[in-house]
This record gives C-alpha cells, sequence and structure tokens, in this order.
C-alpha cells in the first residue's frame, strides 16, 4: 500500500481540476475566437459594420490560450510540490496560494469583457 494513500489521491484530484479548469479556460479562450470570426462574416453578409471583429477579441481570445497554458504548467508545479510535501517526514504549513485569487480574477475579467463586447455590439 502506499503511503499516505489518501493526501495522495486528494493531491491528484486537485490537479486533475485544475487541468479541467485550463482546459476550460482555453477553450473559452478559442470560443471568443471562433465567436468573433462569426460576427466577421455575419458583418459582411448583413453589410453592417457594428457587427465586424475586434482586436480586443483577438487578445482576450489568445490571452485565454495562454492562461490555460500557464495554469497547467502552475498546476504541473504545484502537484510535485505537494506530493514532496506528502512525501516528507518533516511537517510544513500549508497554504492557499495567489493562483486561485488569480484564477478568479481572470474569470471576472473574461465574463466583464464579454458582456461589454456583447452589448456594445448590439446597441
Amino acid at each position: 500500500m502506499i503511503k499516505r494513500f489518501t493526501e495522495h489521491s486528494a493531491n491528484e484530484r486537485t490537479y486533475l481540476a485544475w487541468l479541467r479548469t485550463a482546459i476550460a479556460i482555453m477553450a473559452f479562450g478559442f470560443l471568443i475566437e471562433k465567436f468573433n470570426l462569426f460576427l466577421d462574416y455575419l458583418g459582411l453578409r448583413v453589410g453592417d459594420e457594428r457587427l465586424r471583429s475586434t482586436v480586443s477579441a483577438e487578445v482576450v481570445g489568445i490571452g485565454a490560450l495562454v492562461a490555460g497554458i500557464l495554469i497547467v504548467i502552475g498546476a504541473t508545479w504545484r502537484f510535485h510540490a505537494l506530493k514532496r510535501a506528502i512525501d516528507s517526514e518533516t511537517p510544513e504549513p500549508y497554504s492557499v496560494g495567489r493562483s486561485q485569487l488569480m484564477l478568479a480574477l481572470l474569470m471576472v475579467a473574461m465574463g466583464l469583457f464579454v458582456l461589454f463586447y456583447l452589448t456594445h455590439r448590439l446597441f
């Protein structure tokens, strides 16, 4: 039996949750890019200049893809650091890093951008 199996499996579940979050953020960035392309096409077909794409949507889409990649890298680093801490015999304090706060702020910023982007396009 693996020593401290419960802690290791919890660490692995957390790691997999971070990976799912990163995939969702990358998919969101891809969705923004595709929606931007759709609006561009629609604007050309209808002849409405308000439906044309903007650079800001492309920047947010690419930014979300980059953020997803950075989350995968950070989650992998955190997984291995916690694995070493679990295997260690010396007690180490557990602290919640800034990564959770940064992820929450990123998601709020992306949500606000999409809200403003859509309302600006419609009115």
